[in-house]
């Protein structure tokens, strides 16, 4: 990479603590530790000025400051990024483009978003599904890759299975998972996986996107910008998200549960 990167201080998060807690079962009432998934806000500064901060799980932040920048199309390439530097302890990421042109931060400026579980990322703009143009890829899957795709993707989320908080998120070829985030936001966890294929120069146009969580509208537009063609959840798509999905040539399959599935738009794509 042509980029300078520098973390400013290797921390070990905790991804979750202990906490006193009483559990009521009927009648009986019991007083027990509980594991809680971890929440903290982490701030992005692009060419030295602030412009949002995250709330999200406090780990590979990184790579979630990187795929938010590409989702937000702040940036397309590795190759324009001149430096990225992160103080872990803080909760700081400093990234520094080589083209400064102050449009990013005349846009936006300083904001703060949420955990993208309710309302989502802020910056969400309908022109997006404007500026997107409908894929020609030919990807297909059939059935038993989709259940192995969502089962092994169950397999890896431990974090979920330890405090049953968070959302698991994962890009993925026919072979299986290539690279895995969970995070307290779908969007979060996302842009995890978007910020490591960038870091890494991993094209994502023949990839699959699988998600824990519902599949909103700001998901999916987060994949056309990557030409994914294929979206796998356990959860449902919204009615936006199937509108676009079939404007834009992708194929939703939501619902995926044991042998069942629905296969929402472009249902050529899952062959028996």
């Amino acid at each position: 990479m042509a980029w300078k990167y520098k973390g400013v201080k290797n921390v070990e998060h905790e991804r979750f603590i202990s906490k006193r807690i009483t559990k009521i079962r009927g009648n009986e009432r019991t007083e027990t530790e509980d594991y809680i998934t971890v929440e903290s806000p982490v701030t992005i500064y692009l060419n030295g000025n602030e412009l949002v901060t995250l709330l999200c799980t406090p780990e590979k932040i990184d790579l979630l400051a990187i795929g938010f920048l590409r989702s937000e199309g702040l940036l397309s390439h590795h190759d324009e990024v001149e430096s990225l530097r992160i103080d872990e302890e803080q909760g700081f990421v400093y990234v520094e483009l080589k083209e400064k042109t102050g449009l990013a931060e005349k846009l936006y400026g300083k904001r703060t978003v949420t955990s993208g579980c309710g309302k989502g990322t802020v910056f969400f703009n309908v022109l997006d599904s404007l500026r997107s143009k409908p894929l020609t890829g030919k990807l297909v899957l059939d059935t038993a890759t989709v259940i192995s795709l969502i089962n092994e993707l169950q397999q890896k989320s431990e974090l979920f299975r330890i405090t049953g908080g968070v959302h698991s998120a994962a890009l993925a070829d026919k072979s299986g998972i290539l690279f895995f985030h969970e995070d307290i936001g779908r969007h979060n966890a996302i842009d995890k996986i978007i910020g490591e294929c960038i870091l890494a120069g991993i094209s994502t146009r023949d990839k699959i996107i699988i998600s824990s969580g519902r599949l909103s509208s700001e998901i999916l537009l987060k994949a056309a910008k990557l030409e994914i063609q294929l979206i796998l959840s356990r959860s449902a798509p919204t009615s936006l998200t199937i509108d676009l999905a079939d404007s834009l040539n992708i194929t939703l399959v939501g619902f995926i549960r044991g042998s069942r599935m629905n296969v929402y738009t472009h249902k050529w794509r899952v062959a028996n």
